[in-house]
């Protein structure tokens, strides 16, 4: 694996707030030997852990998720972004390949932090702290392989900091359900370090028991993804369902609102490309990425999209586009956990198990959204109305695709065959400096 561009790259700023703490704009490299040796370098370290991630969220990532389902459609002319909807990517994928590059480039700058942080020797660099930022940066680290196992399934898993380039090549893939054991170990380590606060913008031990919740989900522990999706759900003072549905991203100058559990920050300095991608020309976007015709036609149906018909708007032209992300300038935050996302959750993990309280969970996102109770009543009926209610709710984060494919409904619902694609390629330039790399089975 080239990690060339995946060397630490930390900032060096100074923040008093949650959101100026994000505010990272890289602005140099720093040598191996000189990284993290006070209280000082061991702050910029960890905004460069978060920097690095929210990097790759901010449009590669959830590109995949948007375009390999059936929501967003794609109206400009380049073939390689064409290939998610065809469900024929390549392995030389522009998009492939930046997304992989993003994820290790946070899992290498987390694994600086893990290294290095404890042998720290700086009084202003107390317990509490080494604590917090040794819990974040696994948490961070966490979250890069969940998506790389529900992205790629198996991939080679890196834990120690790297010095040269070298350091991480010749080291296989692990198989898929490797990767999402290293996922949960992080997130054991992860959960007891962290403190139980509520911080929209940066881990706490509640953000890990939202990815918890979405991990178990997706390995079938339907026991387990209640616990933790109740957990969160349970803290009504610091989390709620917010009416109507836009109230969690209008006005402008909303962020981190009860409706969010953790998002990405974006700003001036460090802008998130999703505004130029979904706006329309006359906003001075590019309405790259809008609406497909059927979930227009869904969003748009008062009986289904509720008040959820805010997600589009009409341009100049009569054209629909996608209004999740409109600030000018773009300073769009990602939103990662939702507290709508724990409910459903919970709803699913219900369903699939018998537990009463299904309906319930699906009702109580419905009805922010405007809708009356669900008619589904059986297993079968409430795990499709699930899966509709997430289509519309989570249209344009980054959930579809990947829903469709831990359901096993991918091939059914989009209308292909080959199930070697419900897994992308591994990138090419990283086969040829890597002959410990293997392609995926199918490409």
């Amino acid at each position: 694996m080239n990690l060339k561009y995946i060397l630490p790259i930390f900032v060096l700023l100074t923040a008093s707030s949650c959101k100026k703490f994000l505010e990272v704009e890289p602005r140099s490299s720093i040598s191996d030997e000189a990284t993290i040796t006070d209280k000082t370098s061991a702050e910029s370290a960890i905004r460069g852990v978060y920097n690095a991630a929210r990097s790759y969220y901010s449009v590669s990532f959830q590109s995949i998720a948007y375009l390999s389902g059936d929501n967003v459609q794609w109206t400009g002319s380049q073939s390689q972004v064409q290939e998610f909807i065809n469900h024929k990517v390549n392995a030389e994928n522009s998009t492939v390949d930046a997304v992989w590059r993003g994820i290790y480039l946070s899992i290498s700058r987390a694994n600086q932090v893990l290294s290095k942080v404890p042998a720290v020797n700086d009084p202003l660099l107390t317990p509490a702290l080494k604590d917090q930022y040794l819990g974040e940066a696994y948490f961070i680290r966490a979250l890069n392989y969940f998506d790389l196992a529900r992205t790629w399934g198996g991939v080679p898993i890196i834990t120690q900091a790297t010095s040269v380039p070298s350091d991480n090549r010749g080291i296989a893939k692990s198989s898929q359900a490797e990767v999402y054991a290293q996922v949960l170990a992080d997130l054991e380590l992860a959960e007891p370090l962290l403190p139980e606060t509520t911080d929209r913008f940066r881990a706490t031990r509640k953000t890990v028991w939202a990815l918890k919740a979405r991990f178990y989900l997706y390995q079938k522990n339907w026991a387990k993804a209640e616990e933790f999706s109740t957990k969160v759900i349970n803290d009504s003072g610091s989390y709620q369902l917010l009416k109507p549905y836009s109230a969690f991203f209008l006005p402008a100058d909303k962020r981190g609102t009860n409706e969010s559990i953790f998002e990405f920050f974006y700003s001036t300095n460090e802008t998130n490309e999703h505004r130029g991608q979904w706006q329309p020309q006359q906003n001075g976007g590019t309405r790259q990425w809008a609406p497909s015709n059927a979930f227009i036609a869904l969003v748009n149906n008062p009986l289904v999209g509720g008040n959820r018909s805010t997600l589009v708007a009409l341009d100049n032209q009569n054209r629909w586009y996608g209004n999740l992300y409109y600030r000018s300038p773009a300073t769009d935050p990602t939103y990662v956990f939702r507290i709508a996302e724990l409910y459903l959750i919970r709803a699913e993990a219900r369903a699939e198990s018998g537990v009463a309280g299904a309906a319930a969970d699906l009702n109580a996102v419905r009805d922010r959204a405007g809708l009356v109770a669900t008619t589904a009543v059986n297993r079968e009926e409430l795990l499709l109305a699930i899966e509709n209610e997430r289509r519309i709710e989570f249209a344009f984060e980054a959930h579809r695709w990947f829903d469709l494919v831990r359901t096993g409904r991918a091939t059914t619902v989009l209308n292909f065959t080959d199930e070697n694609k419900l897994v992308m390629p591994i990138p090419v330039s990283q086969l040829q400096i890597d002959n410990a790399l293997v392609q995926n089975p199918g490409y």
